[in-house]
């Protein structure tokens, strides 16, 4: 077998350890068009909040343990163009700037996402940056020495990631989002209001239904200008969302979604012959209601690598859904979820119910007992749960874990209030707090 994987992040490199283990024999050549291979994008917030100053620690496996493997890494090489008939791919080198086309058996495009930039004005000012790279890390962490007022363009995931971080670096803050809640997408109402409430107790000027028309400066940043004010900045970091990196291949027939990702199969499989897809170019099945969606997520991302290498060698294996499970720390604080939100099963017109409750982590005798937030959304008939998100200042996320659980495995509201959860006075009350969500239920 002769694969070509375009793309050396988690999908594509997962899938060449894999198939590596499967098919010693396969002739494997990975084409990256930066200088990096498995590279943890994710850790970028916690390196430049100084968490930990080693920028390789984001490197899952290093290019000389993928080489050992006979892995063939083409660094510097970027696909330009796929071609399923001739089962060709041409690939240019940045570094010499020549090209070349190579032929394969199979093809995997594992490109990724690049971030979304919003068309403003003063965008070319000095001091703007994105955070998607480890070399936009190490520029981003170098440019903070001199940089005291942060602005941060979008309330996401990665905005707030990175707002902690300049906290952290004791910086003065602001995150402009133009929705009316931060994270508004993944949460609902009922854990977005605590968690711009940490972001606010933590100094973070937070202004929400704002949208950014101007950067100022004299060939550094100094302003950004909204819709309803003016800021001033030393430094501004753009984290708007995500694109999926496929425009060099949206002309040969691959479905597509309107933004640009692949629609795959449960096996990674695109609607051309011997072309797969996966990671966060690529649509995921939903474990819930098994449509195809949008989840750019790093776990995800290493599950469908591992399945391919395993799919490539003609195992009967498939990909068994996502529940787009994620979670985030803003200082003390932590939230998470599972599953479907509210917003989203009321989009797809299912008939469900949904129940909030407050209750706490451990009994109250023991000292830093604090309160749990827990929102389950379930079927109105079946009473089987469809998705949950957990918030609170200790031992929050990792209960959602669990809710995963439950809600793979389809359980009703009922199993879970007597579920048989541990009991001990540091960890849980008697009634652990999701016993009490799942009891609560109309």
């Amino acid at each position: 077998m002769n694969l070509i994987i375009i793309g050396g992040n988690a999908m594509g490199m997962s899938t060449a350890s894999r198939l590596r283990k499967n098919h010693p024999e396969a002739t494997i050549t990975v084409l990256e068009k930066g200088d990096l291979v498995s590279f943890g994008a994710c850790g970028l917030p916690y390196y430049i909040g100084d968490e930990f100053n080693n920028p390789k620690n984001m490197i899952a496996r290093s290019l000389e343990a993928f080489q050992k493997s006979n892995i063939n890494v083409l660094l510097h090489h970027e696909a330009t163009k796929l071609d399923p008939i001739k089962k060709t791919v041409t690939v240019l080198n940045n570094k010499t700037d020549t090209t070349k086309t190579l032929s394969y058996d199979k093809v995997l495009i594992s490109t990724g996402a690049h971030p979304f930039i919003p068309e403003i004005e003063g965008m070319d000012l000095l001091g703007i940056f994105t955070l998607t790279k480890m070399q936009d890390g190490i520029q981003l962490k170098k440019a903070l020495r001199n940089a005291k007022r942060i602005v941060i363009i979008g309330g996401g995931f990665i905005g707030l990631e990175t707002a902690e971080a300049m906290i952290h670096q004791e910086k003065s803050v602001t995150v402009i989002e133009r929705e009316s809640r931060v994270s508004g997408r993944v949460f609902d109402p009922e854990m977005t209001e605590h968690l711009e409430k940490s972001i606010k107790d933590a100094g973070v000027q937070l202004l929400l239904e704002e949208t950014v028309t101007m950067f100022k400066g004299n060939g550094n940043i100094q302003q950004v200008i909204t819709d309803k004010g003016a800021y001033s900045a030393d430094l501004v970091i753009i984290a708007t969302g995500f694109i999926p990196s496929t425009k060099w291949c949206n002309d040969i027939g691959l479905n597509m979604l309107p933004n640009g990702a692949i629609m795959i199969d449960e096996y990674c499989q695109t609607n051309l012959p011997d072309v797969y897809a996966g990671g966060d170019c690529a649509t995921v099945k939903h474990a819930t209601f098994n449509q195809d969606s949008y989840i750019p997520l790093a776990t995800t991302a290493n599950k469908l690598g591992r399945l391919l290498g395993d799919i490539l060698v003609n195992k009967e294996k498939k990909f068994q859904g996502t529940l787009g499970s994620s979670a985030l720390r803003f200082k003390d604080f932590q939230v998470g979820r599972t599953g479907l939100s509210e917003h989203e099963a009321k989009t797809l017109g299912l008939d469900y119910a949904t129940n909030f409750i407050t209750d706490y982590n451990h009994t109250s005798y023991v000292p830093n007992q604090s309160k749990l937030f827990i929102k389950l959304v379930y079927d109105k008939k079946t009473r089987v749960l469809l998705g949950g998100q957990i918030c609170g200042t200790k031992d929050a996320v990792l209960r959602v874990d669990v809710l995963a659980i439950a809600v793979f495995k389809k359980m009703t509201v009922e199993e879970l209030g007597m579920m048989d959860f541990v009991y001990s006075p540091p960890f849980a009350r008697t009634w652990d707090a999701l016993n009490i969500a799942g009891n609560t239920c109309k």
